[in-house]
């Protein structure tokens, strides 16, 4: 039953749609009908400026840390179960949040913080990553997809050194739903329409 609890609480967490929400309070904007439609970080920087996006790519990280947490809880404290397995829910909540029409963002910045909550240094190494990627090709949607595949080559990487079978596998899981979730801008960047920040 704790299993059960904990899962419903973490796609509760992942569903919270910070980015319309941060819109419908302080800017009076249904951030679904501008840019991409896109319930994610990068949609509210283009949008809505970079305040609000800084302020949801953090709330949207934080919500797959707190579900990765979750087991760590004293109410949980009976249960064993790997607080990676819990934090994927999080990462579905956000992609398919049923506070929002079931339509969310991109997995990226939640995924982050399951990783955040499971394994700060990854974290960090996934977050210069993002950055290098970000400064070489002015495209956040290819830095999203480059720090899947850092990501993926580190778990193998980790794995061969810990067996830590959970990470590979989780990681390898968000890699796909990373890749899935950005089918449309694949097509773009192939197109070579992608749109290019310019603040960095």
């Amino acid at each position: 039953m704790n299993v059960i609890i904990m899962i419903l609480v973490a796609y509760l967490l992942g569903s919270i749609p910070s980015a319309l929400w941060i819109g419908k309070m302080f800017y009076k904007t249904d951030i679904r009908e501008h840019g991409s439609g896109n319930l994610g970080a990068t949609n509210t920087f283009r949008t809505l400026g970079k305040k609000a996006g800084f302020i949801v790519t953090l709330m949207d990280i934080l919500k797959g840390t707190a579900a990765t947490l979750l087991p760590f809880l004293p109410i949980f404290a009976e249960t064993t179960i790997n607080p990676l397995l819990i934090g994927v829910f999080a990462v579905i909540g956000h992609m398919y949040p049923i506070f929002a029409k079931f339509k969310g963002g991109k997995a990226v910045a939640t995924s982050g913080g399951i990783i955040l909550g499971y394994h700060w240094p990854i974290f960090v190494l996934l977050l210069l990553s993002f950055f290098v990627a970000l400064k070489l090709s002015k495209m956040v949607s290819f830095s999203s997809m480059s720090v899947a595949v850092v990501g993926f080559i580190y778990s193998v990487i980790y794995f061969s050194l810990t067996k830590d079978m959970y990470l590979f596998i989780i990681i390898t899981l968000l890699a796909i739903f990373i890749f899935y979730r950005h089918r449309s801008n694949i097509s773009r960047i192939r197109a070579g329409n992608e749109p290019k920040i310019t603040w960095l």
